[in-house]
């Protein structure tokens, strides 16, 4: 049997520790693939915009950004 100081936490506190872990994984996976989508979205944006000449100059950066965000959300 562990100790408390093993855990870091005392025994009666389990139930709160796993339903801590559990929300904080959902939270993690949901801001993941919003970051995926808004990649996506991000690139699509840019890509329009760096189709007209006009907007080239903002279009390469939010095509950038949302590459990053993309492999961030990915990694």
């Amino acid at each position: 049997m562990s100790s408390d100081a093993d855990r870091g936490y005392p025994w009666i506190f389990w139930p709160f520790v796993a339903l801590w872990r559990l929300v904080t994984g959902i939270l993690e996976l949901t801001g993941r693939v919003l970051a995926v989508v808004l990649g996506l979205v991000l690139m699509i944006a840019g890509g329009l915009l760096t189709a007209t000449v006009v907007g080239a100059p903002l279009g390469i950066p939010v095509a950038l950004f949302g590459l990053l965000l993309l492999l961030r959300g990915l990694f």
